[in-house]
Formats: C-alpha cells, structure tokens, sequence
C-alpha cells in the first residue's frame, strides 16, 4: 500500500498540529489507524496472508503503545483522539 504525500498530509494537518507536524502522537495514531483498516480490508479478501496479518499486529501494537503514552502523558488528548477516530465503541 502507497499513501501519498498529499493523503498523509491531510491526515496530519486534520488530526495531528499541521501538516508537517509527523512526529505528534495523535498524527501518528491517525496515520496507523488508517494503515490498519486498509490491512484489515486486505485481508478479508486475502485470509492466507500471513506477512500483511504479522504487520497488521505489529501496526496495531504501536497504536495501543502511543495510546497508553497519551493515556499517561495527557487524558484529555487521548479522550479527544479515541473520539475523533471511533476506536472505542
């Protein structure tokens, strides 16, 4: 999967400080969000896939890391961040 500059510019500059701001941890969050429901379509079609599933793992264990970090550095940030993504039902 390629995500353009321009995609991941509008991601950053809608979730994150701005559009160069890559390195904030809602930025990033919303980044693997996004990588992590293309892998999850992916696989749907693709069940014997075992790399993508590996990297969909992987992926979803970074976000759960940068989401325990906000949970600790900042509760009102992660509030804001689970609530614009949809991640807890």
């Amino acid at each position: 999967m390629y995500l353009s500059k321009e995609a991941k510019e509008n991601i950053f500059e809608k979730h994150g400080k701005g559009k160069n701001d890559t390195g904030s941890a809602e930025g990033q969050i919303a980044l693997f969000t996004h990588r992590i429901n293309h892998l999850t379509e992916h696989l749907k079609n693709n069940r014997k896939d075992f790399n993508t599933e590996r990297s969909l793992v992987k992926l979803v264990g970074k976000r759960r890391a940068l989401l325990d970090y906000l949970t600790k550095k900042d509760i009102l940030r992660y509030r804001a961040i689970v609530k614009e993504l949809g991640l807890r039902k």
